[in-house]
């Protein structure tokens, strides 16, 4: 395939030993924190550095008081504690945690927007860094939502919530027990699959201007053999120069873009 299936398996100096146990609670970063304030998600409490008070931190403090949100100040051992890391950029919020939607309910979304449905599937993606990637791609591009198995995917926790640059706050996420079934009932609601995987059509020539779900496999295997069989069309992206694969998130990006362009182009 056209995508890096190298797992990644290290993790950055200072994230949470915990995370796969957290499913959002505690956001850390400017922008993410901004992001939680605008969705309007549950939040208990901000935490900010003693001694910030610059640039996006006073719109951090604005917008918390507009909401009646406690903020407290705190030394940077305490923040880093709290956030198990040193990359919080001095700030950090507790807050419900997001709550996930059903695959009808993506397709209702799609449906107030008066557009065609554009999902992204990820069948068996683990690493959070590229699910937040995925995540902030799908927002950008204006799909309607993610769906992601609760096995072999990582909980919505604080990396994730980074990487994502606080568009997780806004795509509407579904977590369904078992990928290939999910795929079934997409079908049955009149949406059309498409694995991205090596030997598939060019995805230029690819007709996405159809209610559509673009399904990116693992790191390690791709998409697996069930869900494969179950899409409707396999598509590829051509590669020009020497090197040979995509990170699967550039690849999710460059499909999502397509789509989002055919569908509102054609």
């Amino acid at each position: 395939m056209e995508y890096n299936k190298n797992r990644k398996n290290f993790r950055e100096k200072g994230e949470r030993n915990n995370e796969e146990a957290a499913d959002g609670n505690v956001i850390v970063g400017r922008n993410p924190v901004l992001e939680l304030l605008k969705s309007g998600r549950g939040i208990e409490k901000i935490y900010i550095q003693k001694g910030e008070r610059e640039g996006s931190v006073t719109k951090i403090y604005a917008e918390a008081r507009s909401r009646g949100i406690n903020v407290a100040e705190a030394d940077k051992q305490k923040l880093d504690a709290l956030a198990g890391t040193n990359a919080h950029q001095g700030v950090a919020a507790i807050a419900s945690a997001k709550e996930y939607v059903s695959l009808e309910r993506i397709l209702e979304i799609a449906a107030e927007r008066g557009e065609k449905p554009l999902i992204v599937v990820c069948d068996g993606i683990e690493d959070p860094h590229n699910i937040g990637a995925i995540i902030r791609c799908c927002e950008g591009a204006g799909a309607h939502g993610l769906v992601i198995g609760k096995r072999h995917a990582p909980a919505l926790g604080q990396t994730v919530f980074k990487a994502s640059a606080g568009a997780a706050e806004h795509l509407p996420i579904a977590k369904v027990t078992n990928i290939a079934s999910a795929i079934d009932e997409l079908k049955e609601m009149g949406v059309w699959t498409f694995a991205a995987e090596a030997g598939g059509a060019d995805y230029h020539s690819t007709d996405f201007d159809l209610p559509c779900a673009i399904v990116m496999g693992s790191e390690g295997n791709g998409v697996s053999r069930l869900v494969k069989e179950k899409c409707d069309f396999l598509v590829s992206i051509p590669m020009y120069g020497k090197v040979n694969s995509l990170n699967v998130s550039t690849a999710a990006s460059v499909l999502l873009f397509d789509a989002a362009y055919k569908q509102r182009n054609k």
